[in-house]
Parts: structure tokens; C-alpha cells; sequence
């Protein structure tokens, strides 16, 4: 059998940007001195007249994204996601999410994928900080094809959008005929009917294989990837959540106001349901390899596969 492709999500933001690039001459990058590890050196190499590094002073780069914004360009600001949702809150909520600008936030490096640059940098905070603007699009890809969609996505839906990538390579799913991308639509990558696992990012993925394991122990798992956050496919969740009668969310982001949180909102107010959340649980990350690190907080095929396995067998 021929090994799974894999690709890290932020690769494939760098060379959407360049094939927008060629189509678009009102696409504008920006990055905070990070180019090479945000991918956006690729768009700098092809586009140098429309790609701006502001430096390492990325609550300034909002506000210069903003002005763009304003006079027609479409910016797209590019950073670590630590400090594009955390750093620059301040300069995203008033400068681009109060005046409503067609602002696009390239956030890479998110979660602790990212590994070896440690706790700091691990952001498992930014759905949160992101999801409280008003009008904020949040869209987290499980792979390159579901990435560059997003991007292309991005740039033809007018107002803000938070763009979350990883640094991690991660195997390309949704490379079949039949697949589209709809914002605000989630789908279903694996049908079951015991319950239903609510994923994003690399988790889907991770959360296929799980859910795979599970079948094997006579307990069929409906997987959906659910890359918009906001706004979320409340109708597949409810539609799923009234087949299965049990949800697990699954995010690579602190269970405290992600993918988790949106999930248990809607079923709280819509259909009330048994509901397990899979994430980080109110810590920090630390430093280690990508793959370790998802291992031991359980984020791995592994550990969604025996902390379902545990709760099924309590219930």
C-alpha cells in the first residue's frame, strides 16, 4: 500500500496565496517577520511589490491591514496564531472586526503540533479570543486541499476572517472526486449511527482512524469535519446528534471556548444531548516533538480512540 500524502496546512496557505496572487492584483500579504515559516516567502519571491514584512510588530500590521482594507485591497496578515488572535486582540477586535474590513488573518503555527517552540507559542486559545467578535469568520482545515479552498473561500466572501493553519504535516483526506467546500457546511467523512465525532483541523484525521478502532469494537462513529467554526453547521450537528444520540467534539485548541464550546452551546439551546469534549483540558502545552506531544494529551488516534471507548462504557 502507497503511503498517505501529507502536507502541513500552512505549505498550503503559501501557495494559495501565489495561485490568488496571479488571479487577483488587489491581493495584498502581509507578515511579521516570519515569512519563511508562514509560507508567505513563496508569495514575496512571486509578488515583491505586494507583499509587505512590517516586522516583529504584528498589532501594527493589523492596523496597516485595516487601512488596506479600506482603500479596496484585500490583506491578508500573516503570523503565528499566538500572536494574531492573542498579541494583536486589541488592533483585530477595533481596527478590523468593529468596522466590519475585508481583513483575512493567515494564523499558522496553532496548537501544540507546533511542537519543539514550546508552551509560549502553542496557542490553544485563539478560536476563543476569536469567536467573540462580531462577524468573524473562523475556518480550521483538516488538509491542502480543504486549505487552499478556505483561502479561495476567504478572499471571495467580503468581511473578516480568521484562517487557523498548523506547522505539523498532516494526511491529505479529502483528495476524492466528489468533495466540496461550502463555508458554514460541515461534512460527514465517515457515516455510523452510535454516535457522532465533531472534528477540525488535524484532529479529523486523527479522529477517521479513531473511529475506525471503534468500529472494530462493534461501535459505529459518524465523523464529521466541522472546518467552520463560526459559523457552525448547526442543522448537520442537530441532524447527527438526533440519529446518534451521543456527540464527541474532538479539536487540537483548549476544550474552553473552541469547537467544544460552539458544539455544547448549540446542543444546550437546540436538542440536548450527551456530549464529550476532546481537547486540551485548562493547561498549557509544553516542548516535544509534534507527534509526542499529541500522544501523551491524548489528541492522537490512540487517545481519542480509548477516552471514547471509556465514556461509551460509563454511559
Amino acid at each position: 500500500m502507497s503511503e498517505v500524502k501529507k502536507i502541513a496546512t500552512r505549505e498550503s496557505y503559501g501557495n494559495a496565496l501565489i495561485a490568488l496572487g496571479r488571479e487577483h492584483e488587489n491581493l495584498i500579504v502581509l507578515d511579521a517577520d516570519l515569512a519563511a515559516a508562514t509560507k508567505t516567502g513563496m508569495f514575496r519571491k512571486a509578488f515583491p511589490d505586494r507583499h509587505i514584512d512590517c516586522g516583529i510588530a504584528e498589532s501594527n500590521m493589523m492596523g496597516i491591514a485595516a487601512g488596506l482594507a479600506a482603500t479596496g485591497k484585500v490583506p491578508f496578515a500573516s503570523t503565528f496564531a499566538m500572536f494574531a488572535a492573542g498579541r494583536a486582540f486589541e488592533q483585530v477586535r477595533n481596527s478590523i472586526g468593529y468596522p466590519h474590513l475585508n481583513v483575512k488573518i493567515g494564523a499558522t503555527h496553532a496548537g501544540i503540533s507546533v511542537g519543539e517552540d514550546g508552551a509560549t507559542h502553542q496557542c490553544n486559545e485563539d478560536i476563543a479570543l476569536m469567536r467573540t467578535i462580531p462577524g468573524m469568520t473562523i475556518v480550521v482545515p483538516a488538509d491542502d486541499i480543504e486549505a487552499r479552498e478556505a483561502v479561495r473561500a476567504a478572499y471571495e466572501t467580503d468581511g473578516p476572517f480568521y484562517l487557523r493553519f498548523g506547522r505539523l504535516a498532516v494526511p491529505v483526506i479529502n483528495d476524492r472526486p466528489d468533495y466540496r467546500f461550502e463555508l458554514g457546511k460541515g461534512t460527514i467523512v465517515r457515516e455510523g449511527s452510535d454516535l457522532v465525532i465533531v472534528a477540525c483541523g488535524l484532529e479529523v484525521g486523527e479522529t477517521m482512524q479513531a473511529a475506525a478502532r471503534l468500529a472494530a469494537d462493534g461501535i459505529s462513529a459518524r465523523v464529521i469535519n466541522m472546518h467552520t467554526i463560526k459559523p457552525l453547521d448547526h442543522d448537520l450537528l442537530i441532524r447527527s446528534a438526533t440519529v446518534c444520540g451521543r456527540v464527541v467534539t474532538v479539536e487540537e485548541h483548549s476544550i474552553i471556548g473552541g469547537l467544544g464550546s460552539a458544539v455544547a452551546e448549540t446542543l444546550a439551546e437546540e436538542y440536548p444531548t450527551k456530549l464529550l469534549r476532546i481537547g486540551m483540558r485548562d493547561r498549557f502545552g509544553e516542548s516535544g516533538p509534534a507527534a509526542e506531544l499529541l500522544h501523551k494529551y491524548q489528541l492522537d488516534a490512540e487517545g481519542i480512540y480509548q477516552q471514547i471507548k471509556a465514556w461509551v462504557s460509563n454511559l
